[in-house]
């Protein structure tokens, strides 16, 4: 095994340097088709993924100002891609929504916590 060597410094051996920072520098936002009827009302039924999202909220103060555009959503995380790539959970922040007329929705994380393909299942109290 080579230590430090020039074409490896810094990296593990065979190991990429993580996902999704090939696309940081880059303006590739998934775009699809529906994010015209995202609005408050069904926001939490809809696919976020693409969207832009700022995180307003938070009980830890180093999630608070993250913002960018959600590239991948788990149970209890989303990813968040804007100068750098950020995993922040659901369930302790507080997101502000930008839809694509330009409105800002502001959810709880707590309402988003799940798997996207189950949140459509669940009923909400209005």
């Amino acid at each position: 095994m080579r230590r430090n060597g020039k074409e490896r410094k810094d990296r593990a051996p065979g190991r990429s340097q993580g996902p999704y920072q090939e696309i940081i520098g880059r303006t590739w936002i998934f775009r699809g088709s529906h994010r015209g009827r995202v609005n408050r009302k069904n926001i939490i039924w809809h696919e976020l993924i693409g969207l832009r999202v700022r995180v307003v909220g938070s009980t830890h103060p180093g999630f608070v100002g993250i913002e960018g555009y959600i590239v991948d959503e788990t149970r209890n995380t989303l990813v968040i891609i804007g100068e750098k790539v950020w995993r922040v959970p659901k369930n302790v922040c507080i997101f502000e929504f930008e839809t694509e007329d330009g409105t800002k929705i502001k959810i709880p994380g707590e309402r988003l916590v799940g798997r996207p393909e189950m949140r459509l299942k669940k009923r909400w109290r209005k």
